[in-house]
C-alpha cells in the first residue's frame, strides 16, 4: 500500500519530518494518535487506548459553518476552497461533509454535518471497529469436521476466506482418520446453525445477491455467489473427500452437529486483523456481513442482523461516538435503509486514529491510486488533473450505491499535518464516475495538493 500503479514511492503513515506553522492545542490523546497515524499499520494491542478525544472534550464539530476567523491562514484557505467546490453540480446538493485536524480534534469544516444520508460502504468501518474492538486482532475462526454414526458433519464457524484448498487439507485429515478406523464410506452434512435467520437484510435489493452479496450464512467455501453457501461448500467437502478414496453416499444435506459428535479435523482462520484489511481493501460485503454476526455470536449473542447492528452501537457508543440520527441494519453498508452523518464517521475515524488497538483498520483503508484496491485506477479514482496529485495520499474507504456516493479517511499535508474527513452525497443525477471524480476532488483539496 505504499506505492502507485507505476511503482513510485507515496505517502505512508511514518514517522518524522513534521513541521508546524500555527498553534495547536496537542494533548497526551492527541500525541498518542499521532504515534498511531506515524507507525503506519501498528499492530493491534489487546487493550484499547480509551475513549476518543473528540468525544472526551465535547468538542465535535460544531454546526454548520466552522468560523474562518478561527483557523490559520492555511485552514481558513481549506474552508474556502471546500465551500466552493462543493457547489459542483456533480455531487448534486445533498451533501454531507466535516474535516477535523487530527492532531488538536480541531474542526476545520462543517457542512450539514449531522444530517444522516445513506452512507453505502462506509457502514464497514463501524463493522470492522466493533469485531476488533469486541474480538481482538487475533482473533481466528474456525472451521470443524464431526464424526459420529457413518457421518461427516462439516461445521460452518463464520469463516469467510476458507478456500478450497483448506476444505481439501480438512478432507485429507478426515479421510486419514476413517481410513485407519477400516472405514471407507461415509454421509456428509453441513452444519451451519450458528447463523440464525434472516439470511437477507432489511433494504437489500433482489438485485445484490447472490452476486453483490450471499445470503448469510455461516458456512461458504471460495466465496462462491451462489444462494446456498453452505450445501455448496458441503459438496466441495464431499468431492474433496472422494478424491482421498472415500465415498459419499447420497447427498449432501443439512444437520446439526450432536454433542456425541467425534471432532476430527479443524481449520483455523488467518488472525482477524488480515481479515478486516481485506474486507477493507476491496469493500468485500461478505466479510463485513460475517464480522457483524460473529461479533454477536463470539459474545453468546443470536447470530443475527438485530444482533449484531445492536452491538455497533454499544460499541460505538463506549467510544463516546454520537449516535444521533444513526440507522443501521446490515455490516456492508447495502442496506438502502442505512442512514449515518459524515460527522458521526468523523468520531469514528477520530477514535480509530486514536487506539492500537484499531491499527488494522487503518492499514485496511484503500490508498488512492493503490492497484486491486477500492481506490485504484481499475476504478478511475484519482486520476483526473485535480485529484492526481492526491495519488498515494489518501487512505479512505469507500462507498458507492446507486444514489450514494460516500468517502472517509485521512490524508496528511505536506506539512505533516493529518486530517480527518468524511463526505457523503446522495440522489445526485450525475454519472457514477463523474460523482467519484468529484469527491476524490474534496480528498484532494482536504490534503491541501490541490489548493
Amino acid at each position: 500500500m505504499t506505492g502507485t500503479p507505476d511503482g513510485t514511492s507515496t505517502d505512508t503513515f511514518t514517522p518524522g519530518g513534521r513541521r508546524r506553522h500555527r498553534r495547536v492545542r496537542v494533548s497526551r490523546v492527541g500525541a498518542r494518535r499521532a504515534l498511531v497515524l506515524a507507525i503506519a499499520v501498528p499492530v493491534a494491542s489487546a487493550t484499547l487506548a480509551g475513549t476518543s478525544a473528540f468525544a472526551a472534550d465535547d468538542s465535535g464539530p460544531r454546526p454548520q459553518g466552522v468560523s474562518v476567523d478561527d483557523l490559520g491562514a492555511d485552514d481558513a484557505r481549506l474552508v474556502e476552497n471546500l465551500d466552493e467546490r462543493l457547489a459542483d453540480e456533480r455531487l448534486g446538493t445533498d451533501v454531507s461533509g466535516v474535516v477535523l485536524d487530527a492532531d488538536s480534534d480541531t474542526p476545520l469544516w462543517d457542512h450539514n454535518g449531522s444530517t444522516a444520508l445513506m452512507p453505502a460502504s462506509n457502514v464497514k468501518l463501524a463493522t470492522a471497529t466493533t469485531a476488533l474492538t469486541l474480538l481482538g486482532a487475533n482473533h481466528e475462526f474456525t472451521t470443524k469436521v464431526m464424526y459420529g454414526e457413518g457421518t461427516l458433519t462439516l461445521v460452518g464457524g463464520g469463516d469467510r476466506t476458507l478456500t478450497g484448498e483448506d476444505v481439501a487439507e480438512l478432507a485429507r485429515t478426515a479421510a486419514d482418520g476413517l481410513k485407519a478406523a477400516g472405514r471407507t464410506d461415509v454421509q456428509v452434512r453441513v452444519d451451519d446453525s450458528l447463523f440464525a435467520a434472516p439470511s437477507l437484510a432489511e433494504g437489500w435489493n433482489e438485485g445484490y445477491y447472490p452476486t453483490e452479496v450471499a445470503p448469510v450464512r455461516s458456512l461458504v467455501v471460495d466465496g462462491a455467489a451462489v444462494e446456498d453457501t453452505s450445501i455448496d461448500a458441503g459438496k466441495v467437502f464431499a468431492e474433496k473427500l472422494a478424491a482421498q478414496g472415500i465415498t459419499v453416499k447420497g447427498d449432501v444435506s443439512r444437520t446439526t452437529a450432536k454433542g456425541s459428535d467425534v471432532p476430527v479435523a479443524q481449520h483455523k482462520s488467518a488472525p482477524l486483523s488480515d481479515i478486516v484489511k481485506q474486507m477493507l481493501k476491496t469493500s468485500d460485503n461478505n466479510i463485513a456481513e460475517t464480522l457483524l454476526r460473529m461479533s454477536a455470536v463470539e459474545l453468546g449473542k443470536p447470530g443475527t442482523f438485530e444482533a449484531g447492528t445492536a452491538l455497533v452501537r454499544q460499541v460505538l457508543s463506549s467510544y463516546g461516538i454520537s449516535l444521533d440520527n444513526f440507522e443501521m441494519h446490515d455490516g456492508s453498508g447495502l442496506s438502502r435503509a442505512a442512514r449515518i452523518p459524515a460527522a458521526t464517521l468523523a468520531q469514528l475515524l477520530d477514535a480509530i486514529t486514536e487506539s492500537p488497538a484499531l491499527g488494522s483498520i487503518l492499514e485496511g483503508l484503500p490508498v488512492s491510486g493503490e492497484a486491486g484496491a477500492s481506490l485504484g485506477p481499475e476504478w478511475g479514482r484519482f486520476d483526473d488533473p485535480n485529484s492526481e496529485c492526491a495519488v498515494g495520499k489518501v487512505h479512505a474507504k469507500t462507498g458507492t450505491l446507486t444514489g450514494a456516493v460516500a468517502l472517509s479517511g485521512v490524508t496528511r499535508t505536506d506539512d505533516g499535518d493529518w486530517r480527518i474527513f468524511s463526505f457523503i452525497e446522495n440522489n445526485s443525477t450525475a454519472a457514477p464516475g463523474d460523482i467519484k471524480d468529484a469527491m476524490d476532488g474534496l480528498a484532494a483539496t482536504v490534503n491541501g495538493c490541490w489548493a
